[in-house]
C-alpha cells in the first residue's frame, strides 16, 4: 500500500526522496526490518493470548530427552510468521504483481488448513486433527490454482531476448524450468510428452506443481519437530530464493548469467525478505528452549510458501538441492515406514533403519543435544544453499 502511495506522491508532485520507493532493494530492506519489529514486538502478546486460550501443545511421550518439559507449550505460533510475512509484503509490494498475489494466497490459504489442524487437536480435544485426506485436499486445491494461474495468466511470461541485440525481445507463454548444472539449462514440459501430445505440457506441469507443492509442504510440517529447526531453515532457503529471484527479474544479470528473464519477478525479493525476517524474527521465542511452537500453522504456511517461490522463479528442479533438509526429513520418514512394513510382511516382525524417524529424532536418540542437531543441520542448509547459487555457473 505504501508502494502505491509513494509511487502515486512521485507521479503527481515529484517529491524529492520519494522515488526510492522504487528501488527493490529499498523496499526489501524495509520489509525485514518490519517483519522482523512485527514478529519480536508482538510475539509475546500473542504467547500470553494463546496461553490465556490455553492453547498448549499436548505432547505424547517418545522418550526424547527434554520432550515432556514442553509439554503445554503454546502452538499456532506460525500467526507470528505469518504476521511478519503478510503486512511488509502488503506495505512495500506492488500488490498488482501476479506473482505477488499468488504468495499472499498461498501462504493464507496454507496457513488456513494448518490452523484448523491445530485448532482441533489443541481446543477439540481431537488427537488426529483435521484428517490427512482434507490437508492433502486443501494442499492439491493451491497446486491446481497456482499452477492454473501459471500457465493461464498473461503477465506470466519468459522473456526471450534476440542473440545479436537483446533490446530486441518477445514475451512468451512458456513453462521452461533450469535444468541445474547443464549449459543452455532449459527444459520444458513439452518434452515429458509424445509430439502428438505435446500441447497438452500444461497438465503436466500443474501436476508438477501439485505435487511439488504438496511434498514441500508436508516436509517442512515433518521438519518442524525441535526447536528452530524448520523457522532457521527456512530463513536460509528464503535467502537464497531471494537471490534467485533478483537476478530473473533483472536484464543485466540474467543475460550475464545465461538464465531465464523473467518479467516483473523481481518484485518477490520483498516477499522473500519479508520471509526472512519473520523466521529470524520467530527464533526469538522459537530457538531452544522455546516459548512457543509453530504447529501447522506455521509449517505448512512456510512449506507451501517455498514451493511457490520455487515455481513461479523456475528453480522447481533445484528443491531437491535447495531444501535438501526438508527432502531427507521426508525421505528418512518414507524409508523408515516402507522397511517397517516391507519387513513385517515378509518376516513377521517390523523392522527399523533409523532409531526414529524423522532423522533428527534419529540424532536425539544417539544422544545428541536438540541445539547441536539445530546448528548442524542449518550448517548443512547454509552449505546446500551455497552449492543451490553455484548452478547458475557450474555447468
Amino acid at each position: 500500500m505504501l508502494y502505491h502511495f509513494f509511487d502515486y506522491i512521485d507521479q503527481e508532485f515529484d517529491l524529492f526522496g520519494v522515488g526510492v520507493f522504487q528501488y527493490i532493494s529499498f523496499r526489501a530492506g524495509l520489509a525485514v526490518l518490519i517483519s522482523l519489529l512485527i514478529t519480536i514486538t508482538f510475539g509475546q502478546r500473542l504467547i500470553s493470548l494463546l496461553k490465556a486460550f490455553q492453547l498448549g501443545e499436548s505432547i505424547r511421550d517418545l522418550g526424547l530427552s527434554g520432550q515432556m518439559e514442553k509439554q503445554g507449550t503454546p502452538t499456532m505460533g506460525g500467526i507470528i510468521i505469518l504476521l511478519g510475512i503478510i503486512i511488509p509484503t502488503l506495505l512495500f509490494a506492488d500488490l498488482t504483481n501476479i506473482y505477488i498475489l499468488l504468495l499472499i494466497i498461498s501462504a493464507i490459504w496454507m496457513g488456513s488448513i494448518g490452523f484448523i489442524d491445530d485448532f482441533l487437536k489443541i481446543k477439540k480435544k481431537n488427537k488426529e486433527g483435521l484428517r490427512g485426506k482434507f490437508k492433502i485436499i486443501g494442499q492439491v486445491a493451491l497446486g491446481l490454482l497456482v499452477g492454473g494461474t501459471m500457465v493461464s495468466h498473461p503477465d506470466i511470461v519468459v522473456r526471450e531476448f534476440n542473440s545479436n541485440d537483446i533490446s530486441l525481445y518477445s514475451d512468451i507463454k512458456s513453462s521452461a524450468t533450469t535444468i541445474p548444472f547443464f549449459k543452455n539449462n532449459e527444459f520444458q514440459y513439452s518434452w515429458l510428452l509424445p509430439d502428438f501430445l505435446s500441447e497438452y505440457a500444461w497438465v503436466v506441469y500443474i501436476l508438477m506443481v501439485t505435487f511439488i507443492v504438496t511434498a514441500v509442504s508436508n516436509g517442512v510440517n515433518i521438519t518442524d519437530g525441535i526447536d528452530g529447526l524448520a523457522a532457521g531453515t527456512t530463513a536460509i532457503i528464503a535467502m537464497s530464493l531471494a537471490i534467485l529471484a533478483y537476478l530473473s527479474g533483472n536484464v543485466i544479470f540474467s543475460n550475464y548469467l545465461n538464465i531465464m528473464y523473467i518479467p516483473n519477478s523481481g518484485e518477490l525479493v520483498i516477499f522473500c525478505a519479508a520471509l526472512v525476517g519473520a523466521c529470524i524474527g520467530f527464533l526469538w521465542y522459537n530457538a531452544f528452549p522455546a516459548q512457543v511452537f509453530m504447529g501447522d500453522t506455521g509449517s505448512l504456511a512456510l512449506g507451501g510458501i517455498v514451493a511457490v517461490l520455487a515455481m513461479v522463479v523456475r528453480k522447481e528442479l533445484l528443491i531437491p538441492l535447495l531444501c535438501g533438509i526438508f527432502f531427507i526429513e521426508l525421505l528418512s520418514v518414507i524409508i523408515q515406514v516402507g522397511y517397517f512394513k516391507y519387513t513385517k510382511s515378509k518376516f513377521g516382525e517390523g523392522q527399523r533403519v533409523f532409531l526414529m524417524s524423522p532423522i533428527h529424532h534419529h540424532f536425539q536418540k544417539k544422544g545428541l543435544h536438540e541445539s547441536k542437531i539445530v546448528t548442524r543441520f542449518w550448517t548443512v542448509g547454509i552449505l546446500l544453499a551455497v552449492l543451490t547459487l553455484a548452478t547458475l555457473k557450474l555447468r
